[in-house]
């Protein structure tokens, strides 16, 4: 998962979290919130209610045909004053849930109970709300919150992916450069420009860190097409002088057989000589990729060379191809050298009677070559070291130089194909490749 995607993600999360909780408490938080602004309410009307009695007095709320209260409720019957003469034993000033009677029906208020004393009769003044009323607000208050809440999540999402990709974006850069980089060779060395510190060091120390290491590898190039290129002259030398003095006549026949031993050692150097040579220029990108090469006819030459080596080992090769299979902008010679070295390899190790099947198929936008063998196989620790300089064993009565499959595995990365190996002992191996 992306950095940007994790940030985001938390960042939710944690918004989430916090909304549930939130949601969790708030009934009882807006409960109490509406509860204490009611009462607020009641304790502002009933200051009012004093006031205007102070200033009028009793006469518009009690007469002569009402002498015993005043009373009124809205139409709605949401509300309630009520003014009424009272024998207390004591003052009241309280304000608690109530059921009243209006109109036949009962109706549950929040009641304000307050007692006054008026020219000294004690009178009881009751300000109340109705319980529904008060509910449809709280429902009210909710609906908004919750409105909000999902407003301002949905938009703190977007801002938060906004910005940790625009945050972020050094970092895509870096490693977008890195991942285009298929060779110790890092083209781009300009700075990236950003306003994060951590960044600009990450940056910075890539930088230095790719300049070293093309820095070694351009030194090891060097040493090795020097050196190869110093080997072959006195390589050629003698085996020119060999051939030589196989020529003559009434050659004593030991030394002979020494002679044919010193040409075939000295071929195995000149290949293996050519081999590094051959790594060396694919690592610097010497070769050119002008041709459009169909993998169809390339196999089937490639088999056809090595058939009169298959029949001689007893080894069956089919192919089967399937799909367009035109590769643009390649080296033909190298992508036949890439098969050649694996089909030539599987020849060696596939014992007599057992075959060597080739596959070609289009899957989506790439196409998958597979080279699939029954001979001994590979075990596990082989397989991590397959493609890897000098780590076979040579045979001494045979032409190999240990790096066949690391030069595959160069021209396969020089042409941006990915190889895959799978193995098991005494069953077989099958090699993958996949064209982009």
């Amino acid at each position: 998962m992306k950095l940007q995607t994790k940030l985001a993600l938390f960042n939710l999360l944690s918004k989430l979290v916090f909304s549930a909780l939130f949601i969790g408490f708030m009934p009882l938080i807006i409960e109490r919130i509406n509860t204490l602004q009611t009462d607020r309410e009641l304790i502002d009307k009933r200051e009012e209610v004093i006031s205007l009695v102070s200033e009028i007095g009793l006469e518009p709320f009690i007469t002569s045909e009402t002498e015993t209260g005043f009373g009124s409720y809205n139409i709605l019957k949401e509300e309630f004053i009520s003014l009424e003469r009272a024998e207390l034993d004591e003052d009241w000033n309280f304000i608690e849930v109530a059921t009243r009677i209006v109109d036949e029906e009962t109706i549950d208020y929040r009641v304000l109970n307050y007692s006054i004393i008026i020219d000294g009769q004690t009178y009881l003044l009751e300000i109340g709300k109705s319980l529904s009323s008060i509910r449809y607000s709280e429902k009210n208050i909710r609906t908004v919150i919750l409105l909000f809440l999902g407003f301002f999540i949905t938009v703190t999402l977007i801002t938060d992916l906004t910005y940790t990709a625009r945050v972020l974006r050094p970092l895509r850069i870096i490693t977008r450069r890195l991942g285009t980089t298929s060779s110790p060779s890092f083209t781009d060395f300009s700075p990236v420009i950003t306003t994060t510190k951590d960044f600009r060091q990450l940056d910075q120390t890539i930088r230095d860190l790719m300049a070293r290491i093309e820095e070694l590898f351009r030194k090891e190039k060097e040493i090795t097409v020097n050196i190869s290129h110093e080997l072959m002259t006195p390589v050629s030398v003698l085996r020119s002088k060999l051939e030589n003095m196989l020529m003559k006549k009434d050659l004593d026949p030991e030394i002979e057989t020494g002679i044919d031993e010193s040409l075939r050692t000295l071929h195995r150097l000149k290949t293996l000589i050519n081999a590094l040579l051959m790594i060396a220029r694919l690592e610097s990108r010497q070769y050119l990729k002008e041709d459009d090469v169909n993998l169809e006819e390339l196999v089937t030459e490639v088999t056809g060379e090595l058939s009169p080596i298959a029949a001689d080992a007893g080894v069956r090769i089919t192919s089967t191809c399937t799909g367009s299979c035109l590769f643009g902008k390649a080296n033909r010679t190298l992508l036949f050298s890439m098969f050649y070295n694996v089909v030539n390899n599987a020849i060696k190790h596939t014992p007599p009677e057992e075959s060597i099947h080739i596959r070609g198929e289009r899957r989506g936008e790439k196409f998958y070559l597979f080279i699939t063998d029954t001979g001994r196989g590979m075990t596990e620790k082989q397989l991590e070291i397959i493609f890897s300089r000098f780590r076979t064993k040579l045979d001494p009565d045979s032409d190999s130089t240990g790096i066949g499959l690391a030069i595959t595995k160069s021209i396969a990365d020089f042409h941006a194909i990915e190889i895959k190996v799978t193995s098991e002992p005494e069953k077989g191996t099958e090699f993958c490749f996949i064209f982009p």
